[in-house]
């Protein structure tokens, strides 16, 4: 997806609505075995066997994935650090939502991570 811009014609990547790709997202999730909608750190997460791997803040998806995973997003620009009490999370990740694609694949990353089946979706 891409949309023009104002000026030259541009394309830029169409940014999608979080919240309801997140709700979309939950939805898919849900359907797999021992995952369940929480709520904690005032948002609904996404949680596999009781452990949180995914939710939406301030319209960005903040995801638990391997720490190596983590650098290397931020490095490629369009995911932060997710910070909780001042301090950044090795291990959590905050992504724009730039692409739906992305976003399904960064939420069943951590999904199998957090589960501790990360080699049996790859």
């Amino acid at each position: 997806m891409a949309e023009r811009s104002g000026r030259g014609g541009i394309l830029k990547p169409k940014r999608c609505d979080a919240a309801a790709l997140f709700g979309a997202l939950v939805a898919e999730q849900l359907a797999q075995p021992n995952v369940t909608l929480g709520r904690a750190l005032q948002n609904e997460v996404l949680m596999v066997r009781g452990k949180i791997f995914a939710f939406l803040k301030a319209g960005r998806l903040v995801v638990k994935l391997p720490a190596p995973r983590v650098t290397e997003l931020i490095a490629r620009g369009g995911a932060e650090p997710f910070r909780s009490g001042g301090r950044a999370m090795k291990e959590w990740v905050a992504v724009e939502p730039r692409d739906e694609t992305l976003w399904r694949e960064f939420v069943a990353d951590a999904r199998c991570y957090v589960a501790g089946e990360l080699s049996a979706c790859e």
